[in-house]
């Protein structure tokens, strides 16, 4: 199999497998860290794992002269994946902002939510302003809710979450502008991105992290699941 001839469409390709190593390693350590709401850390996992998934199957679409029928093929579960993540982010979020209770009964309203993205962009034949739009729409509804926790101090890394959230609106835009640059070797905005975004979920991922001993902020009291403290 050939390497795509584009040079652009090849830094695009190694910043994609990037991100999803980056992912794969902050899952790990995720899975590592100790924790009192088994069901939060379940949901970021899944979060990482999708974009793991997303990164892996963009780096082959970019990165190889696939056929045309291959790279769509290939395009329909990286929509999907990518379509899931952004509506699990949501989930974490409420589990932060409103506890287990609420997060679990949205989750078949999130899973509805990614295969609704999912067939949208499919309808206009993979419309890149559609994940935008969507990303946007649900990025912001969770830079809401940590800003909240933040300023209330009800949950600890909120506000490094909201920073993250915040850098990953932020590397949206960018991939919205179509900018271009050259740092060595020409990045395209989807490389552009991916550089930005691996910035937002280390960020993100450290605040989750210092959340998970955190117990649940509704007003039921959650079962211990993680070792307890001395």
């Amino acid at each position: 199999m050939l390497l795509n001839p584009s040079p652009m469409e090849l830094t695009t390709a190694a910043t994609d497998a990037a991100l999803g190593l980056l992912c794969a390693g902050l899952l790990l350590q995720l899975g590592r860290t100790p924790t009192l709401t088994a069901f939060k850390k379940a949901v970021w996992a899944w979060v990482f794992g999708m974009i793991v998934l997303a990164s892996a199957l963009g780096a082959v679409v970019h990165g190889l002269a696939l056929p045309e029928r291959a790279s769509a093929l290939l395009r329909l579960p990286l929509s999907l994946s990518l379509g899931l993540a952004v509506a699990l982010f949501l989930v974490g979020a409420v589990a932060d902002w409103r506890g287990e209770a609420a997060a679990r009964a949205l989750v078949p309203w999130a899973a509805g939510l990614g295969a609704g993205f999912f067939a949208m962009s499919e309808t206009f034949r993979g419309a890149f302003l559609v994940f935008v739009a969507y990303e946007a729409a649900a990025l912001s509804a969770a830079l809401a809710m940590y800003l909240h926790l933040a300023l209330t101090r009800r949950r600890s890394g909120a506000g490094l979450v909201a920073t993250g959230i915040t850098l990953s609106l932020v590397a949206a835009a960018l991939q919205a502008s179509r900018l271009t640059l050259r740092l060595i070797v020409p990045f395209d905005h989807n490389g552009i991105f991916h550089l930005v975004q691996m910035i937002s979920i280390v960020v993100v991922a450290r605040g989750v992290r210092q959340g998970l001993d955190d117990r649940d902020g509704s007003s039921e009291t959650p079962r211990a699941t993680g070792p307890a403290r001395g």
